[in-house]
């Protein structure tokens, strides 16, 4: 059986953090996380410690002091998880936004369908989305199309933060030279998996907004995207030649 894990970053997510988990290790297939916590003030770590007794194979947890980003959050559980050994790596947010069932239907993509990067998109079927503002689903929506057009990379939803790596794809990639740590992140590794070559997959989902506890969104990082993506467009993006380029 192959190695999953699921990365949730997490910066005082109490209210959602045991219960995320527990859904995740419901599912069949034996997925395994790491929780990479950001000093949260409100004791999310120490709730996932106190799990880790009922999960000792399964749970994972690396503790940061203060808030570093999303981005780095990524890249230091990428760099956690491949030197286990995982063959599938997944992104996934702590507050139920996402769907923790849809993480089958990403893993059958790589697995079974031949995708190196496979895409929770809530655009690909017009727009899924549940209880968000009308005036976030117009700016997320369009923030897409803009990273579309810019960069020419027929993915509808660029933005979007689940979604399943193949280990190839991180291995190819030099994760050292990603540059954009908010928003932009989630922009920059979709671009750099398709200029290497694999294969992007959008697997429909539906995206719900989260009922507890509050959004750590912020203005800067959509500002860091929209420039980041004009610079994105004009860098030279090279495989990890310690590792082998992508496929053909």
């Amino acid at each position: 059986m192959d190695k999953k894990i699921v990365i949730i970053p997490t910066y005082n997510e109490k209210e959602n953090i045991a219960d995320i988990l527990a859904a995740v290790f419901s599912l069949p297939g034996d997925f395994h996380v790491l929780v990479i916590d950001d000093g949260s003030p409100d004791g999310t770590a120490g709730i996932v410690k106190d799990l880790q007794v009922q999960y000792p194979a399964q749970l994972h947890l690396v503790e940061r002091s203060g808030k570093q980003g999303l981005g780095t959050a990524y890249l230091c559980g990428f760099h956690w998880a491949l030197e286990r050994g995982y063959d599938y790596i997944f992104e996934m947010d702590a507050d139920f936004s996402h769907n923790p069932q849809d993480l089958l239907r990403l893993h059958h993509a790589c697995a079974e369908e031949g995708a190196g990067l496979a895409i929770g998109s809530r655009y690909c079927n017009g727009v899924s989305v549940v209880d968000w503002p009308i005036s976030r689903i117009i700016m997320s929506y369009f923030a897409s199309s803009y990273v579309r057009g810019v960069l020419r990379m027929h993915i509808y939803d660029t933005t979007a933060g689940f979604v399943c790596y193949s280990r190839r794809v991180l291995e190819s990639m030099d994760l050292d030279a990603v540059k954009m740590k908010g928003y932009g992140f989630q922009i920059e590794m979709k671009y750099t998996a398709w200029k290497l070559g694999f294969q992007l997959k959008e697997v429909p989902i539906v995206f719900t907004n989260r009922q507890k506890g509050t959004s750590k969104m912020s203005g800067g990082i959509f500002s860091e995207a929209f420039w980041g993506v004009i610079a994105l467009r004009f860098r030279a993006i090279k495989p990890n030649l310690r590792r082998g380029p992508g496929e053909s």
